[in-house]
């Protein structure tokens, strides 16, 4: 099955699995996910053996379609994290304009209407708040306003295009901020249901490492298929690191 198979295939199993139970990666995901594929191929050897210990087999059986689960779910979560980072890039380009924007009109519509109360007091309400939202929904509510109260606009030589500008503006900064903020890496459901594929493939790695390594605790040839070549190398360094600085940073 292709990748996109096998994630629509454990996709009720993958987002069943609950919060308490969803681990986040400790290791990079591509690294990961070699060495799920490596350990599948490897322990196939063994089956009498890991079988004997007790291992159900299915698991290791099911641990391509749960690579492939995740590989894919992997990709959907960067697709919508480059998709927010874009929108963050774009946001911190076209808002100051929209700030600016906001600045000049509220600026003009001051003068426009410095004799009518009742269109000032409009004017005042719309200028308070300062959050980005703020500045979205005044751009609105100025090109609402001055389209409404466009005489005393023409009267200045105001520029009246500005306020199709403003509403455009508005439009195009509320999607572009939606798309920043409400896929929060932290809340986003792409990166939820990442981490429970990652989680269900664990689940069955942990599973035939912990037979192995306990069937094959005294023959080292085999026992080294059940650990993780990643943290072995990570240990390694971390010692070297050690004995080549005894005293720490000293």
């Amino acid at each position: 099955m292709s990748n996109q198979d096998d994630y629509q295939a454990k996709l009720a199993t993958i987002t069943a699995i609950v919060a308490e139970d969803t681990k986040s990666p400790a290791i990079p995901i591509d690294v990961y996910l070699q060495e799920a594929e490596n350990l599948y191929h490897w322990s196939q050897d063994d089956q009498a053996q890991l079988t004997g210990a007790g291992l159900d087999w299915a698991l290791v059986q099911d641990i391509p379609v749960r690579a492939g689960a995740l590989r894919e779910a992997q990709s959907l979560w960067f697709k919508e994290r480059f998709t927010r980072e874009e929108a963050e890039k774009q946001w911190n380009e076209q808002s100051p304009e929209g700030y600016d924007l906001r600045t000049r009109l509220l600026h003009s519509f001051r003068y426009a209407y410095r004799d009518a109360e009742d269109l000032l007091s409009r004017v005042s309400a719309i200028a308070d708040g300062n959050t980005h939202a703020d500045m979205i929904q005044d751009l609105n509510d100025i090109a609402v306003l001055g389209k409404e109260n466009i005489v005393p606009l023409q009267a200045i030589n105001f520029d009246v295009a500005l306020l199709d500008e403003a509403a455009t503006t508005a439009d195009v900064l509320s999607d572009l901020l939606a798309q920043a903020t409400t896929d929060r890496e932290e809340n986003s459901s792409a990166r939820v249901i990442r981490d429970q594929a990652y989680s269900h493939l664990k689940e069955a790695v942990d599973a035939v490492r912990a037979c192995g390594q306990y069937v094959f605790w005294r023959n080292d040839e085999r026992l080294k298929g059940y650990g993780s070549r990643y943290f072995r190398r990570a240990r390694a360094a971390a010692k070297n690191t050690a004995a080549n600085n005894p005293n720490g940073s000293e």
